[in-house]
């Protein structure tokens, strides 16, 4: 489906859910991810973890950002159930981000290996694992975490104290985690492991989002 800022996302009609926002696609990639995550951090080299590969937009605009930056990325993005190369060709974000020059690289982050580390760039590497968010064992491992599961509404067991504690677990110390999310359920998981959490302004057609802070 077409979102409101003209980007695609995939719409899953079972549980009247898309993979990104209906009211923008890339608008709610580039405020969570990007503004509230990527941009916190003022340092040369950044590991990242999201949970819930996708479509590959936050991966693809992470690497549009990092590159104009200059900082070198470690990228790992964890997705149990891959969307299909069918569905990946009808997405319009390489046009709408006007980043045709970058075209092979979204296209690599897609037909890569799964559980291999590629080197897509000098600056940014990518390891896709196929594996489901509960057998996440990281260490301080992660600078960001990208939360971008499904919604509570339709996958509960995604946003637990249980999957939090991985979370924190897997970050570095001041590491910080960014998601969609401002559910008051998720807020109390994360603050219940020991996340330090904020409420901030939403994407368009959300009034909050949060980010938690490991110290």
């Amino acid at each position: 489906m077409i979102t409101d800022d003209g980007s695609t996302t995939i719409h899953l009609p079972e549980w009247d859910e898309q993979y990104h926002s209906k009211h923008g696609a890339i608008q709610e990639a580039y405020h969570v991810f990007i503004k509230a995550g990527f941009e916190q951090f003022n340092q040369q080299e950044l590991a990242i973890l999201e949970i819930g590969f996708g479509t590959g937009l936050n991966c693809f605009i992470t690497y549009l950002e990092a590159k104009k930056a200059s900082v070198n990325v470690i990228y790992e993005g964890v997705e149990a159930f891959p969307v299909s190369i069918e569905e990946i060709h009808a997405l319009n974000y390489v046009t709408r981000l006007k980043a045709t020059s970058s075209k092979a690289i979204f296209n690599a982050m897609h037909q890569v290996s799964w559980n291999k580390k590629h080197a897509l760039t000098k600056q940014f590497s990518l390891l896709k694992r196929k594996q489901k968010f509960d057998e996440v064992k990281d260490k301080n491992t992660f600078d960001l975490i990208y939360f971008d599961a499904f919604g509570a509404r339709v996958q509960p067991e995604l946003w637990t104290e249980e999957i939090f504690k991985k979370m924190f677990l897997a970050l570095k110390k001041k590491g910080i985690l960014v998601t969609y999310s401002a559910k008051g359920s998720v807020r109390r998981a994360m603050q219940a492991v020991g996340f330090k959490v904020e409420r901030l302004e939403g994407p368009p057609g959300k009034r909050e989002m949060l980010r938690a802070t490991k110290y």
